[in-house]
């Protein structure tokens, strides 16, 4: 049986991408440099909470992936591209 991680630093790129695309931040806001890689984990560590654990996210983008798959190829690329550069390192969530 699998448990909800207790830090961020304990989530993969992949689930930190699945939360930030159950977000409310858009690909836009990050393209036009409205979104700092500070406010992007805010917006991951905010939905996190949310959404009751990484579980909760991932059910939701599986919702997404189902709903819009003419979209959801295209943010999921974004959102772990911004992750990416959001967490420099597995221990930069801080």
């Amino acid at each position: 049986m699998s448990t909800m991680p207790t830090t961020l630093t304990e989530l993969t790129v992949t689930e930190l991408a699945q939360v930030l695309f159950a977000s409310a931040v858009q690909p836009s806001d990050t393209a036009s440099g409205a979104v700092s890689a500070p406010e992007i984990r805010a917006a991951i560590d905010r939905r996190l909470c949310a959404c009751g654990g990484q579980a909760g996210c991932a059910a939701y983008v599986a919702q997404e992936a189902g709903d819009h798959p003419e979209v959801f190829v295209t943010r999921m690329r974004w959102a772990l591209q911004a992750v990416a550069g959001a967490y420099t390192s597995p221990l930069a969530a801080a």
